[in-house]
């Protein structure tokens, strides 16, 4: 058996190892860096744990004290099943993605499977509670033979579902909808959860779903795409049409009778979960085509507040984190597919296990601890791999009150499904534990969500102070409250706010709410007495961000508000990258005489391929400043750009920028920039500038650690990392790519020695997180890299991350071993 590098080895199991083929591993990606241009974990590259059992399912590998077993296999008439609840008794209720529900007794040998007699299944969401069992449910026709013995149809609508038990006899004979949606499928409607109050309901839905008609919102109905410069819808067709405010999260009371939108701007979280003091979390998906793109958000854990936005938006139009109208997430994970997620409130597991988010990735195969502390009135947080294993398609996961062991299914997209259970057998003590205190600041918090409910004048008194405070989450909730009042009781107030904080917030809510130009000249005047040289970077974006909305939301640019924006330009370029991609969006929207020229020299110098590609997209539709030698280095970017990769969507995106920029030249531009237009931009081999540099030395550690580093050149270290495509993989600073770990505190967790160890060798401990399977195939080939999608019983692999969007296919019958 091979070990993997940097991770325990499971306890041993007979049923782990399979009768080997003849050697021919060769754990190496198709392209392999020398040590000399090696990154910390720039390869990501392991040798495999042979832990294929006789009947092809896996054994995950949990911490120590820890043990996963696997229950039951479902057949193939149950289904795949994708959803889950525990009843009163503690008795699992699963749904079949496409069919029925069944219900499991999985304390007993065998264990116990029957199929609900109910014409309803096809959910994603499943609860009991209130004596009911709820379902959200997706559409679908079920046949049934009647009471005459005649066999019929009945169809059914996407919603939210209660069933009870109305005669006392164990079984559910009452069906009733609560809640028609429009939606369904993977991007569908979702989980329902119990509220702490254990008096309501939450429920949520992805991007595909359309908010259910709710009475009342928390959320200021105002949202639009809000793009400054035009958007390019997926290149790849995805969600095409489907706009803003994207996936949500609504509260009801039992009967569903009242809905209250909570939460807004989601992708596709397909599970929400609070935590023991009550504050709420889910797990939004990322849009894995746009891996390389600047628009490209991980996947990531986000703090649900009252009245949130989280800023998905069509397209290459989703919102960066530092907008101050949408909310940053507490943690970021990285790509994957979410899948369910719940707190260890009532496992009987030791006090930190209870304390943690359990999440689950179905594409990666892992469930991830995640330990939240507080931050302020929010919360931060770092994940690490709980339980993981090839082949482990997470749909759901559960902890039951009944027994305290976590319970998690396998399957969807028609594949296996398998049922797990994890208990803990270790020597700490699993007492129920105490969740940790927060900051007094959440309190604060709450008592300005507070207002989002009755919404009032008095109100203003209450949040119009709270506009100025250090605490972002706490701004946004105040701002939220006066968004939900009038705007003409208070629009004079937001202009002529004195705090320099106060009045960029305050004018943030005038101009969402505004619903004419009426009010642009004031605005620009209020925004133009702000000292842009003496606001810190966060009010410099917050200030950007202000003229961008002025110039979309507000009518036609009056001829001053130009003025206003181009007088930007001599800020640009300014040194913060973050500050650089806003003046650039704002100035190219305002048409500013010199944003071309600018910006063409930002494009070609900049040290990641997101901060070139933000540079050209912002000025593709620009009209002015454009010389021939401006145009002709434009379009040789795009030549130069060929040796960048990314997601499936990457290349249509750069053709279709060059495509649109090119529509606006005339014809006897085209003519004479036709070589460029025309040009070969088919991807290159982006180790090719590596290969062809000669190497100097064959650094050991011994060596780097007898030199001084404290007159390093910092200027040529940046140049270095992104030379050596370090950028691909790893962000620094929040710049760079995401397929590898975040190395901008890397020199607060590690000393100098073990810093410049990971340098000269990145493999020698991997995180979990970042860890590779070899598939060794029967046709005598082997495959590495991780698991990025399944569907059915095809894998599809990354074996290079510098190429995350090439993925190798693979047919579940020609594996021999993983």
């Amino acid at each position: 058996m091979i070990r993997v590098v940097g991770a325990p080895l499971p306890e041993w199991n007979p049923r782990m190892f399979v009768t080997p083929r003849p050697a021919r591993l060769n754990p190496r990606p198709k392209h392999f860096l020398s040590k000399q241009f090696s990154c910390l974990t720039l390869v990501i590259l392991l040798t495999a744990v042979s832990l294929a059992a006789q009947d092809n399912a896996p054994t995950p590998t949990v911490p120590p004290g820890f043990l996963a077993e696997r229950l039951y296999s479902v057949p193939a008439e149950q289904g795949s099943w994708v959803s889950m609840t525990s009843d009163p008794v503690g008795r699992l209720i699963v749904s079949d993605q496409y069919g029925s529900l069944y219900r499991v007794t999985a304390d007993v040998q065998p264990v116990k499977v029957e199929k609900l007699d109910l014409n309803i299944g096809f959910a994603q969401g499943l609860l009991h509670a209130f004596d009911s069992l709820y379902v959200v449910a997706h559409p679908s026709e079920f046949e049934f033979v009647d009471a005459f013995g005649e066999r019929r149809k009945e169809s059914r609508t996407a919603g939210l579902y209660r069933l009870r038990d109305t005669n006392d006899d164990d079984q559910y004979d009452e069906i009733k909808l609560l809640r028609q949606f429009e939606g369904e499928g993977e991007h569908g409607p979702h989980a329902v959860i119990l509220a702490p109050d254990g008096q309501s309901l939450y429920v949520c839905a992805g991007n595909h779903t359309k908010i259910p008609n709710p009475e009342y919102s928390r959320v200021p109905t105002v949202w639009q795409e809000d793009q400054t410069t035009p958007h390019l819808p997926d290149a790849g067709g995805h969600a095409v049409g489907i706009l803003a405010p994207g996936g949500w999260i609504c509260k009801t009371d039992p009967n569903g009778s009242q809905f209250e939108l909570v939460s807004a701007g989601f992708r596709n979280h397909y599970d929400i979960a609070f935590a023991p003091d009550g504050e709420l979390f889910t797990y939004d998906a990322d849009m894995e085509w746009d891996i390389g793109l600047p628009w490209y958000r991980p996947t990531r854990i986000c703090h649900v507040t009252s009245g949130s936005e989280f800023g998905w938006r069509n397209g290459s139009g989703k919102w960066p984190s530092y907008f101050p109208d949408n909310l940053p997430a507490a943690v970021e994970i990285g790509p994957g597919s979410p899948t369910g997620i719940a707190f260890g409130t009532g496992a009987e597991f030791p006090v930190e296990y209870q304390n943690s988010l359990f999440i689950a990735d179905w594409s990666y195969g892992i469930i991830y601890r995640v330990q939240l502390e507080s931050s302020g009135s929010t919360f931060k947080g770092i994940a690490e791999t709980f339980c993981t294993s090839p082949a482990l398609p997470v749909t759901d996961l559960i902890i039951n009150s009944i027994d305290g062991a976590m319970y998690f299914l396998t399957g969807g997209r028609k594949s296996q499904s398998e049922l797990y259970r994890v208990t803990y057998r270790g020597n700490e003590l699993t007492e129920s534990a105490t969740y940790p205190a927060t900051d007094p600041l959440v309190e604060i918090r709450r008592k300005l969500e507070d207002l989002h409910v009755n919404p009032s004048q008095e109100n203003l008194e209450i949040a119009w102070p709270m506009l100025s405070h250090d605490d972002r989450f706490i701004r946004f909730a105040a701002r939220t409250a006066i968004e939900l009042v009038p705007g003409n009781s208070w629009y004079r107030r937001a202009l002529e706010e004195p705090d320099a904080q106060a009045r960029l917030e305050s004018l943030l809510a005038l101009v969402r709410t505004a619903n004419d130009g009426q009010l642009q000249a004031d605005v620009v005047q209020s925004l133009g007495q702000l000292d842009f040289e003496n606001l810190r970077e966060e009010q410099q974006l917050h200030l950007l961000r202000l003229y961008g909305l002025v110039l979309t939301r507000m009518g036609e640019p009056q001829i001053e508000t130009l003025r206003s924006v181009n007088a930007l330009s001599r800020y640009y370029p300014a040194s913060s990258d973050l500050v650089n991609r806003e003046l650039s969006r704002v100035l190219a929207a305002s048409q500013a005489e010199d944003v071309v020229a600018k910006t063409i020299d930002l494009m070609e110098n900049a040290g990641t391929q997101e901060q070139q590609i933000h540079f050209a997209m912002v000025i593709h539709a620009v009209q002015s400043g454009w010389t021939d030698a401006l145009r002709e280095r434009y379009l040789q970017w795009f030549i130069t750009s060929a040796k960048y990769a990314g997601g499936s969507s990457f290349r249509k995106y750069l053709a279709n920028i060059r495509s649109q920029f090119a529509a606006f030249l005339t014809d006897d531009q085209k003519n004479r920039l036709k070589p460029l237009l025309l040009a070969d931009v088919e991807p290159v081999d982006p180790y090719a500038q590596l290969r062809d540099r000669p190497t100097v030395k064959q650094w050991t550690l011994d060596d780097l650690a007898s030199l001084s580093l404290e007159n390093g050149d910092l200027n040529n270290g940046e140049k270095m990392f992104a030379m050596a495509l370090c950028y691909g993989c790893h962000i620094i600073n929040r710049q760079g790519g995401i397929v590898g770990p975040d190395l901008t505190n890397a020199g607060r967790r590690l000393n100098t020695r073990d810093l410049l160890e990971t340098i000269v060798d990145p493999d020698k401990a991997i995180s979990d997180q970042y860890q590779a399977t070899v598939f060794q195939l029967d046709d005598g080939r082997t495959i590495v890299g991780r698991t990025a999608n399944r569907s059915g019983s095809i894998y599809l692999v990354q074996e290079d991350m510098i190429r995350p969007g090439e993925l190798t296919r693979i047919e579940a019958e020609q594996i021999d071993s993983m």
